[in-house]
């Protein structure tokens, strides 16, 4: 309901899109749903909806990640707003984006059946429907930039990963080599990655040992740089 004094002024719809990110092997993989309603059924992009009149737009986005995904914990962080008149075919639409950190292996499958989405590598992103592909580019930039300063790859980590894994996952987000002995020489300065008494042993009989991401000790630090 609008209330007297502000009847005078135009109203729109507000949004919230999703780009969520998870990590598989070597790649960054990007969640994306084929439609099944208008505009654009049929069609590629982003996870979204419309912000509800009972809730804030932080608590739309956390919505609209735990429907898609099954999940409710995670790193969610808002990267900006997209109003161009004419981004929406439907209306005069206002979305406010999102970017979102899953660990991939606890994604819930079933949830592919049920929305119609699916995983594509970031690298191989196909066009999207509204300004999705911009929202993309500008998270993933963002991501790129915090990645050496701040520890928000570990969302997209198990609970125990390897230093191979965490290289990876670097080079993955950064889309470039790193060069191992110096990435695990300035590993084993943080205080807050942890080495466990795990062995993985999934990839040779030795075994690489398991490391953990301590985030009370991270609170701690002054300084993180990768």
């Amino acid at each position: 309901m609008i209330a007297p004094f502000y009847s005078s002024n135009p109203t729109h719809l507000v949004a919230v899109d999703c780009i969520i990110f998870g990590f598989s092997r070597r790649s960054l993989k990007l969640l994306l749903m084929e439609r099944h309603f208008e505009p654009f059924k049929g069609e590629l992009t982003l996870m979204g909806g419309f912000v509800r009149d009972d809730e804030s737009v932080d608590d739309a986005a956390k919505r609209v990640l735990r429907e898609y995904t099954g999940l409710r914990m995670g790193y969610l962080e808002q990267v900006g707003t997209f109003g161009a008149v004419d981004r929406d075919p439907g209306a005069r639409v206002i979305s406010v984006a999102y970017g979102a950190l899953i660990d991939y292996e606890k994604f819930h499958t079933e949830l592919n059946t049920k929305h119609n989405s699916m995983w594509v590598d970031v690298d191989d992103m196909p066009r999207l429907e509204f300004d999705h592909n911009a929202m993309v580019r500008v998270a993933l930039a963002k991501l790129r930039a915090q990645i050496s300063t701040m520890p928000v790859g570990f969302h997209l980590l198990p609970q125990y990963f390897t230093l191979t894994q965490l290289q990876h996952l670097h080079e993955a987000i950064l889309g470039e080599k790193i060069d191992k002995r110096n990435f695990r020489k300035k590993v084993q300065e943080l205080p807050f990655i942890e080495k466990t008494d795990y062995i993985d042993k999934s990839s040779s009989k030795r075994g690489a040992a398991l490391y953990q991401y301590n985030s009370r000790a991270y609170r701690k630090t002054d300084k993180y740089h990768l």
